[in-house]
């Protein structure tokens, strides 16, 4: 008999070797973060340079190939851990959930279905009865599946409302979202194949929120025309600004019109967890649907969202399918097959992260944590307040602060400011002292902070803003010529 060579295996002292090195970069990655510039700058030039090569027949010394991706690929990737990471909304992470990634990783565990893996359903079962509690969810018919990220859930989401309020026939269905809901409901909406015709955006007032009325005049018409109202998009937590819409009175309409409300809280709706965000997140537990994104606030790596419902029963309808392979595993109605629950089939063990972490720190220290963002943007908000240089264009909202330079006593036109706080960004960004981005607020260039770091100090936000200062002394003399 022909021996098999190829087993793809180290022996145990090369496996040893190999792992403690990768623990001990993981290790030092978290103790020296805040040494470590948190902007990389990389053409696709230089990546080619480094990288570009034919897939070797022969293969290479293990230890050999870990040092060549320590020193050039885990060097060029954004530091998102870092304290003057601001853009976006930077999951920081922890170690001991990253850890956890690499036990579900390393033991190659399939969390599908019950039968491949009942511990790893379990846990998925107990760490979304977790999150239902947090939300005010029904505890009985309650349920959810972890995903990806928000955007998976979102379509998850939108799959389960048009399966359960349109049947097989969606043509004339109208779903309604705000001007400042989330990029990727738009792509959920595309994927599943409604026309723009069937979708209702919705301006929102001065404070970014839901417009209401206007919400209740474009159902109203719709429905005159013969169109099918079947799902509303709420967000608590906009990327933008960090506003939550006014979720109790959506609620309302949406029972009151019989449609399906999902709630878009991948960003904000952790903040449920603090006195200051539980009180914006009232009429979040009326919702059908809910996104949330554990590796944003709840500090879990990449890639980890959720979607929770109000009826688990919605989901297993819409996604459950029998085939003849997998017909020999399917378990009793207790025993959850996820697969059943949502997309994919194969889907990583992502439960066990965020179980070990609750587990080892507690919901109060991630209670602590995320109240300590929302503060932390308050008081950079009275910062920038008592500042001549400084225009706050938006309150802080969630750890969210936007602002821009409009210094006092200077007469720049609205063009000019546009110019000169987008400079300002650009040679943040450049410096790679802090990752600072631009967004668009009523029509004009704002710099925009988002505070969720729990290892975000004071004195970091006071050393960028001195660093923003200096950039924008440099480029309004250039603005003024």
């Amino acid at each position: 008999m022909k021996k098999n060579n190829a087993t793809l295996e180290l022996s145990k002292d090369e496996m040893l070797a190999y792992g403690h090195k990768i623990v001990d970069a993981i290790v030092e990655h978290h103790i020296k973060q805040y040494e470590e510039l948190p902007v990389t700058h990389g053409s696709r030039e230089e990546m080619d340079s480094l990288f570009l090569e034919e897939a070797p027949e022969k293969g290479s010394e293990p230890l050999e190939v870990l040092d060549f991706i320590l020193d050039n690929v885990m060097t060029k990737s954004a530091n998102l851990t870092h304290p003057k990471t601001f853009a976006f909304v930077p999951g920081p992470s922890n170690f001991v959930s990253a850890m956890a990634d690499s036990l579900a990783t390393g033991y190659n565990i399939f969390s599908g279905g019950w039968a491949a893996s009942p511990a790893a359903a379990e846990l998925e079962i107990i760490t979304i009865q977790w999150l239902l509690k947090i939300f005010g969810f029904p505890a009985k018919k309650g349920g959810g599946i972890f995903t990806s990220g928000g955007s998976m859930a979102n379509l998850t989401a939108l799959t389960t409302a048009r399966r359960i309020k349109c049947g097989q026939d969606f043509s004339k269905a109208i779903i309604y979202l705000s001007d400042q809901a989330h990029s990727s409901n738009i792509k959920a909406i595309r994927v599943l194949g409604f026309t723009k015709e069937q979708v209702r955006i919705i301006p929102t007032d001065s404070e970014f929120k839901f417009s209401i009325n206007k919400l209740k005049n474009c159902i109203a018409k719709d429905r005159l025309e013969g169109y099918v109202p079947f799902c509303l998009i709420a967000t608590s937590g906009t990327t933008n600004t960090g506003t939550v819409d006014p979720l109790s009175e959506l609620a309302q309409i949406c029972k009151d019109e019989d449609i399906w409300f999902h709630i878009d809280g991948a960003y904000g709706a952790a903040a449920i967890l603090s006195p200051k965000g539980k009180q914006l997140m009232k009429g979040i537990e009326k919702a059908d649907s809910l996104t949330v994104d554990p590796h944003k606030w709840f500090f879990q790596p990449y890639e980890m969202g959720c979607l929770l419902v109000r009826n688990h029963k919605h989901l297993s309808q819409t996604f459950t399918e029998k085939p003849e392979y997998l017909r020999d595993i399917e378990g009793n109605t207790s025993e959850i097959n996820f697969y059943d629950h949502g997309i994919q089939l194969t889907r990583r063990f992502r439960a066990l992260k965020f179980y070990t972490s609750i587990k080892t720190f507690g919901l109060r220290e991630f209670r602590t944590a995320i109240s300590y963002g929302i503060d932390l943007a308050e008081e950079t908000e009275s910062v920038l307040r008592k500042s001549k240089n400084w225009e706050v264009v938006f309150p802080a909202t969630l750890a969210v602060i936007n602002f821009r330079y409009n210094p006092i006593g200077k007469k720049y036109t609205e063009k000019q400011l546009d110019e000169i706080n987008q400079k300002i960004s650009d040679s943040i960004m450049a410096s790679g002292e802090a990752l600072l981005v631009t967004t668009l607020l009523h029509g004009h260039v704002v710099l925009r902070m988002c505070l969720i770091n729990p290892r975000t100090t004071m004195n970091d936000i006071m050393e960028t803003l001195e660093l923003c200062e200096k950039y924008a002394a440099e480029n309004s003399l250039v603005s003024l010529v």
